[in-house]
């Protein structure tokens, strides 16, 4: 799938556009995403702020779905778990950006060459438009080469 077909789509999923979470841009390569979260009536909590399910759930697929593009069909690719801790509440649009840089993809390349699942663990930062840090979530992937067909 391109880059745009994903955005495209994701963008139009439901629970993205229900929680007003929406992909600002997903690179060529699929090595980078940037995903907002703008503060609605409908998306913030009994506080004012941003809904912390909001701001976790703008974390959800993204490394799984960059990574199942990178490493192509020969891996399994699954998110496995999650952790946020929020930092500083969040008002007005937030946002998160995903990198995988080179060295990810080749470590993830050299710990499952032999069959093994490998489980890394990828930060994803959010920040407010002021560049204030608002959360902090940990995500943790299930990577695994699948076997070859004799």
């Amino acid at each position: 799938m391109s880059p745009g077909k994903l955005k495209w789509f994701i963008n139009l999923w439901p629970p993205f556009m229900g929680a007003g979470i929406k992909v600002e841009h997903i690179a060529p390569d699929f090595r980078q995403a940037t995903v907002a979260l703008r503060m609605r009536w409908y998306n913030r909590n009994y506080v004012g702020t941003h809904f912390g399910g909001s701001l976790f759930a703008m974390t959800d697929p993204f490394y799984m779905l960059m990574l199942m593009q990178i490493l192509g069909r020969e891996y399994y690719v699954w998110d496995k778990s999650a952790h946020i801790d929020f930092i500083a509440p969040g008002k007005g649009k937030v946002t998160a950006r995903f990198d995988i840089k080179d060295s990810i993809i080749d470590e993830i390349r050299q710990k499952t060459a032999d069959g093994e699942k490998y489980l890394p663990e990828l930060p994803v930062l959010i920040h407010d438009m002021q560049g204030n840090l608002v959360a902090k979530v940990t995500k943790q992937l299930y990577i695994k080469r699948k076997p070859t067909k004799s």
